[in-house]
């Protein structure tokens, strides 16, 4: 990794709507350093802060293809981390709404696929693939989309990203972004 993370916080700053960090794609990883495993315990502690259950690299200002997730299955957490992430397949289709940390307050309802399969490279350097549906499914797709420079809107109607960007617009104004 080129910039060296010794000097993280304790917690990283979530870049919002806006921000052209959001709207590219983020560059692959290309070694698992100590760098790297310094950012995924912080990205971890962000996203459990803010609270969330996924938190893309991008969201906090690092270009790179890398995210952390931990969805809740029977109560339990099970914290994940995904190393240059591939879709592999997916199938169905559901509409469900989704939040962002990125995008605070805002709710949407975004279509996506029902099911995926996802590999990746775990923090060790270990290849693996999930396979998931539910709402692992839309984390893993939502958060893969911040890797690719696409954010929830960009998957609304024309007539539904208005509302959201006149949503975003009010609460600009209300101090509440």
């Amino acid at each position: 990794m080129a910039t060296s993370l010794k000097a993280l916080p304790a917690l990283l700053d979530i870049r919002k709507y806006g921000d052209p960090v959001l709207q590219r794609s983020a560059k692959p990883v290309k070694t698992i350093d100590e760098d790297l495993q310094r950012l995924i315990a912080v990205m971890f502690r962000t996203m459990y802060a803010e609270p969330g259950i996924g938190l893309a690299a991008p969201q906090v200002g690092m270009s790179l293809r890398l995210m952390v997730v931990d969805v809740p299955a029977d109560g339990n957490s099970r914290p994940m981390v995904l190393i240059n992430p591939k879709l592999e397949e997916k199938n169905g289709r559901i509409r469900s709404e989704e939040g962002c940390l990125s995008f605070p307050g805002l709710q949407v309802t975004v279509p996506r696929a029902a099911w995926v399969k996802v590999s990746a490279v775990n923090e060790e350097g270990l290849p693996f693939t999930v396979s998931a549906e539910g709402l692992m499914s839309r984390c893993l797709q939502h958060e893969m989309d911040h890797l690719d420079g696409v954010v929830m809107i960009d998957r609304l109607s024309p007539l539904k990203r208005v509302q959201a960007l006149w949503e975003i617009r009010k609460r600009k104004k209300a101090g509440l972004w």
